[in-house]
């Protein structure tokens, strides 16, 4: 089948670790073009693709068929805007927009012309979050009453020169990890009738918010469940990142998915044994099956971030169900919204 020709709109980190090493080894892509304003990155590890100086420069070329939109927040609304109305096809990093009409705007749009929006939602392919995904499916808990998610940062000192800090474009956590926790939080219960949130900036000179603590009240498939979602930059020592107990029993996971580290360090996703977790890294099950009490190390599913990609061509090629449609993840914007709704007026915003 024709390769999808795809053009990268910045070479920063998610470009670098999250877009091109899997662009650059799925054998249905070929990472054509890379928008550098000034450097050459990109060359040493993908000398092949073309670096162009200017986002609009890399629109005009007509045979790209993909563009990433992996520009600061405050960007994806009009990037996204432009790459549409170019005949383009169209990733963009989360979270999808800053506002729920942005969100409708481009939905509408991409309707109109026919093309593709995805929103970058890889963490739904997260070692951790596929194995509590396959706990709760298999009931191995019994009925599911409480669900903690929980992403523990510590810098204690604001970076400079950096817009996810200064806020100039965009930033804060609850934008950033937030659309991460609120995404999965949606893919397992459904929407929530109603928000409750506590966000803040905790950190000394702090610009933007750097702590959120989310509650889900009522989620669509299980409205007595309760759940929890937080992230700070100050958590020196990590709580577990999930936190799950029922009528039966209790999963409890530390640590993160290993992928972005590995990408950091430089390795790429198709090496063997990608994404796999050792025993020792496993989460903790304590339940019954069978009327028999076990508590062991339940085995990770290994985390698959190429399938995100996978997907992008299972659906442009083979018609098959966009699994990021920007239809669907606009509910994040909506729970975001609402998150600082709740703060702001210290009250449960119903959705």
């Amino acid at each position: 089948m024709k390769i999808i020709n795809t053009g990268i709109a910045a070479f920063g980190m998610s470009g670098q670790v999250f877009h091109a090493p899997f662009i650059s080894t799925d054998s249905h892509f070929k990472l054509s073009k890379i928008v550098e304003r000034s450097k050459e990155l990109s060359k040493v590890h993908y000398p092949d693709a073309t670096i162009v100086r200017s986002y609009e420069e890399m629109l005009n070329d007509t045979d790209l068929e993909l563009i990433v939109v992996n520009t600061p927040d405050s960007t994806h609304y009009e990037y996204t805007r432009m790459a549409l109305e170019a005949g383009k096809n169209v990733i963009v990093e989360k979270p999808f927009t800053t506002t729920i009409a942005q969100g409708e705007e481009l939905i509408a749009l991409a309707k109109k012309k026919g093309l593709m929006l995805s929103v970058y939602q890889n963490r739904r392919w997260d070692a951790d979050f596929q194995t509590v995904q396959s706990i709760i499916n298999q009931q191995l808990l019994g009925r599911l009453v409480e669900f903690e998610s929980t992403f523990a940062r510590y810098r204690n000192f604001i970076k400079p020169d950096t817009w996810k800090e200064t806020g100039m474009f965009g930033g804060g956590l609850t934008y950033n990890l937030g659309s991460h926790l609120i995404d999965q939080a949606i893919q397992l219960f459904g929407m929530p009738k109603a928000i409750y949130a506590n966000i803040g900036t905790i950190r000394t000179n702090g610009e933007v918010d750097d702590y959120f603590l989310i509650n889900f009240i009522e989620p669509a498939s299980t409205p007595e469940l309760k759940v929890t979602l937080k992230a700070s930059y100050l958590m020196r020592e990590a709580e577990p990142r999930f936190t799950l107990h029922g009528t039966l029993g209790s999963y409890i996971k530390y640590g993160v998915d290993k992928q972005e580290a590995a990408l950091l360090a430089g390795e790429m996703p198709n090496q063997p044994h990608w994404g796999e977790e050792s025993p020792e890294e496993w989460g903790l099950l304590h339940t019954e099956l069978d009327g028999k009490e076990i508590r062991e190390k339940y085995p990770s599913i290994p985390g698959h971030y190429a399938g995100f990609y996978e997907n992008i061509y299972e659906h442009l090629r083979l018609n098959k169900p966009l699994k990021t449609d920007a239809k669907g993840v606009l509910d994040v914007i909506k729970v975001i919204e609402a998150c600082y709704e709740s703060q702001e007026k210290r009250q449960v915003i119903s959705l």
